[in-house]
């Protein structure tokens, strides 16, 4: 066989051909079929033999895309176990009162989504008939990431087995009286049902992935078995857009996630329309999927499609349905038979005669509803086989109607996603096609009625008998509080006595710390490092031999600095998670293990370090997760600041994470300026996680990579660096040049690494200028702010509180100054509350390339324009003369 022209070259071009003659003979018997068969003919061969050289092992590269059909053949779909008719009268309870819950719900203007989880009904009930453990088994239980739209079906089921009240049915969407149902997956606001929020789209995928793979690093650091905890994730075809959505699938392949499942209801349809219009979603996804290395099962067609199978027998209505478009299809389920005859059927000879012994009953059945995401046995024999498979994740691709079940006003239309409710007509009609018992003088006050066929009925009895022998009920979330005891105060000594005249940063204080942590006997293996890709930055490369960076293969080379005393070094028991260039997949990590006190009964101490302008800026979406399944665990932002790091330029130059944080309500943010403040806010913070009293919270720490001599703590700050603020200074403990004793006062008060610019201002505004300035350390503009607020609503209460800034300055005659490595906004929170008057410094504006000391001049926040703005300050008030400011300008150079 001659090449054909044009012919690009290929890696096959580089290898010996040790036998051109047999590979002409090949060559020349493909060709000979396709003459003698056809080219369709020669492609079908082509295949079965690349699935037969699979099957045997042969390395060969696995086609991306299969034929448009089921993955497993009716043939060899296994037995179903269950009661398939008492399986459908629970399915169709459901339905109905998830569809009444909503439509009931829409007088009050509350709305919901009825067409999701109607399409995918028999994908969630199959699960739990079968297939997902309860709490109560062995273990910790499968974790259930259900796709957030489909909620009012998990409480209709909830309603069904008695967890859910016909009350809080009615309070769908209305949870500001204390018995309401949160829209979506809440944890936060129904934490006894709720494990895992969803509904930020993209990140219900990505959590169930690295959800999985911490499940794995539990087991194999012998903290925890979980070989029998699998991990199901229900999503939308059109949620696969998302990015975050298929950002990990490379990782759960690579560590053979196979305690994982995806299940993506690939009803056609986006919010607003198809999901591929002019293409084919499903085949687009199992391209994508096998290209990353997942196990893909499709289960696209019901049975009432054996029939057309078996009589193409030309392979005509595969390729039909290969070429159809997603919007298409859609069409084709709305429309009559004689349409499906004529645009489906009427594209070629072949079909045109397959469709003529077909009658228009069959046509309508498959093109109207036969899927199968909608039929029990099939959804039965994907989840087994998805079981059953080792060594690779598995995707299933179940194709559904969206609506399904809800009518022809409903069914497939573009807008259903919006539609709130059904008539009262329309739920005659869906009670007729589900047969339930309801008479029509249940609709007689004009209200849809909820169904139930009674707490010891048949249906309710199975039900609980199912869930009894598969671990109890589901979803479920069971909190088993573990205390963790207090780690050894040697831990924390050697930041609280100072690092005497050697300069340490706050950042290597902390990793310090923690280094000390993870040697405690009582908790140190609990403690989970997380770092993307940064960990030398951070100086957390000691812990690299010793902790060991997690890897379920161990190390499978010799690194390359092995002969070095803080070698790479990979283990299966490792205990750092040093992901890749990925802060979403950090934060997923992280989000896993401050979540494992809940899902596995087990506490971790998760921390993440990331440079600051990465964290909360780039991943906030996550944050809110964090905080909607009550984690708990350390964020630390390192190299904080604007101006700390400003060699790497603007998108290097955090002085926002603040304000973002400050506007998660369970984030407790931090700005330490000594070590010995980070000794303080971390032993606390282990108390309020994982004390006798754990809070939900999760704690914000932002830590400077400057190296400065850091003080010994003084007596008596405690409480002031955990409220945050305390008086460190004051001008009469100045060694030199104290100012005289009636000179004009100052106020100076500063977070983070400011705090040193603050303290040369004091002396420069003592010896230059003879003013008396204090120096504070505002440890949590933040916690400032949260206690003032809580005093302010306390005062509508009838309860006079006194904000704790309030207090801390109470005496204090003269102004305040508040300085810091952030927007003027972030000190600028607490400024209401203080009584005395208040100007700030920020770094407002982009953050630039030059030296620190170039870009505190540029931003006027170095010691000499605190010292201008100072006495500026003082000038308004009178107390220096306002040629000072000129004249301190022109000293200074500024």
């Amino acid at each position: 066989m001659s090449d054909p022209v044009g012919k690009l070259p290929s890696e096959l071009d580089q290898l010996p051909d040790r036998d051109t003659e047999e590979t002409a003979e090949w060559a020349a018997s493909l060709d000979a079929v396709a003459k003698a068969a056809g080219t369709r003919r020669a492609e079908y061969l082509l295949r079965r033999t690349l699935q037969h050289a699979e099957a045997a092992g042969l390395a060969l590269p696995k086609l991306l895309e299969t034929d448009y059909v089921n993955t497993i053949p009716t043939s060899a779909e296994p037995e179903f176990p269950g009661d398939m008719e008492m399986e459908a009268k629970i399915t169709a309870w459901n339905r109905w009162n998830a569809a009444a819950m909503v439509t009931r719900g829409s007088k009050y203007g509350v709305g919901g989504h009825i067409a999701t989880f109607a399409s995918a009904a028999w994908l969630y009930e199959t699960g739990f008939q079968h297939f997902f453990r309860g709490k109560e088994a062995d273990g910790s239980g499968d974790q259930l990431y259900i796709q957030g739209h489909a909620s009012p079906g998990i409480y209709a089921r909830a309603f069904l087995d008695g967890r859910i009240s016909e009350q809080q049915l009615d309070n769908f969407r209305q949870e500001s009286g204390g018995n309401g149902l949160p829209s979506y997956p809440h944890p936060r606001r129904l934490p006894w049902l709720w494990e895992f929020p969803t509904v930020s789209m993209g990140l219900g995928p990505l959590s169930a992935i690295y959800q999985a793979r911490f499940n794995r690093y539990l087991q194999n650091r012998n903290i925890k078995d979980t070989a029998n905890s699998h991990v199901w994730a229900f999503l939308g075809d059109g949620e696969m857009d998302e990015p975050e959505s298929t950002a990990a699938l490379a990782l759960a392949s690579r560590e053979q996630l196979d305690n994982l499942t995806f299940v993506i209801n690939c009803n056609l349809q986006r919010l607003d329309g198809p999901v591929r219009a002019n293409f084919r979603v499903v085949q687009e996804l199992e391209a994508q999927f096998r290209g990353a290395g997942w196990n893909v099962i499709k289960s696209l067609w019901g049975s009432a499609w054996d029939e057309l199978f078996q009589l193409d027998t030309t392979g005509a209505l595969v390729r039909r349905l290969r070429e159809v478009p997603d919007a298409q299809f859609q069409t084709y389920a709305t429309r009559d038979v004689a349409y499906i005859r004529q645009h489906f059927f009427g594209a070629n000879a072949e079909l045109v005669q397959l469709a003529g012994v077909l009658s228009d009953a069959k046509i309508a059945e498959c093109f109207h509803s036969s899927r199968g995401g909608h039929e029990p046995r099939k959804v039965y024999a994907a989840y087994k086989a998805a079981l059953e498979h080792k060594g690779a994740p598995t995707v299933i691709l179940a194709q559904t109607v969206k609506g399904y079940t809800l009518g022809a006003g409903f069914e497939s239309k573009n807008a259903n996603h919006q539609m709130k409710k059904l008539t009262i007509d329309e739920f005659k009609d869906m009670r007729d096609l589900l047969g339930l018992p309801i008479p029509d003088s249940a609709f007689a006050d004009g209200v849809v009625p909820y169904g139930h066929p009674g707490a010891d009925s048949p249906e309710v009895r199975y039900l609980n008998e199912r869930r009894a022998a598969l671990g109890g009920p589901a979803p479920a979330r069971k909190v088993h509080h573990v205390a963790l005891p207090a780690p050894a105060e040697r831990s924390f000594a050697p930041l609280i006595k100072g690092s005497g005249k050697q300069e340490m940063a706050t950042t290597m204080a902390f990793v310090r710390l923690v280094k000390d942590l993870m040697r405690d006997k009582e908790t140190g293996k609990r403690w989970v490092p997380i770092v993307p890709d940064e960990a030398r930055t951070f100086g957390m490369e000691s812990l690299f031999p010793s902790a060991g960076i997690y890897s379920p293969l161990g190390q499978t080379y010799e690194p390359v600095d092995r002969d070095q005393l803080m070698y790479y070094k990979e283990a299966k028991d490792g205990q750092i998670l040093n992901e890749g260039i990925t802060e979403a997949g950090a934060m997923a990590d992280f989000i896993a293990a401050c979540t494992s006190y809940a899902t596995h009964g087990e506490p971790m101490i998760p921390f993440y370090i990331f440079y600051s302008m990465f964290g909360w800026q780039r991943t906030a979406d996550q944050m809110w997760q964090l905080a909607d399944q009550l984690g708990k665990g350390f964020i630390v932002g390192a190299t904080a600041g604007r101006t700390t790091l400003t060699g790497e330029g603007l998108q290097h130059a955090d002085g926002h994470s603040h304000l973002i944080a400050s506007t998660n309500p369970a984030s407790l943010n931090y700005d330490p300026a000594f070590a010995y403040e980070i000794a303080v806010i971390v032993k606390d913070g282990l108390r309020r996680m994982y004390g006798e009293k754990p809070e939900d919270v999760f704690y914000y720490l932002t830590v400077y990579n400057e190296p400065k001599v850091q003080p010994a703590m003084p007596e008596g700050v405690e409480e002031g660096i955990l409220r945050g603020l305390y008086r460190f200074n004051t001008a009469a403990d100045l060694a030199e040049a104290a100012p005289a004793a009636d000179a004009p006062k100052i106020q100076l008060m500063a977070s983070g690494t400011a705090i040193h610019w603050a303290l040369e201002a004091q002396q420069l505004l003592a010896a230059d200028w003879n003013v008396a300035a204090d120096v504070w350390s505002a440890t949590s503009w933040g916690e400032l702010r949260r206690d003032a607020l809580e005093c302010d609503e306390a005062l509508l209460r009838g309860e006079v509180r006194t904000p704790y800034v309030t207090r801390a300055l109470e005496g204090v005659t003269s102004p305040v100054l508040a300085v810091s490595d952030w927007m003027r906004q972030v000190p600028d929170q607490i400024s209401q509350w203080v009584e005395q008057d208040w100007t700030s410094l920020g770094t407002d504006g982009f953050g630039l390339s030059d030296t620190r000391e170039g870009a505190r001049r540029h931003f006027g926040v170095d010691a000499q324009s605190i010292v201008v703005a100072a006495l500026a300050q003082l000038a308004r008030r009178g107390e220096v003369p306002a040629s000072a400011i000129k004249e301190a300008r022109e000293r200074y150079g500024l």
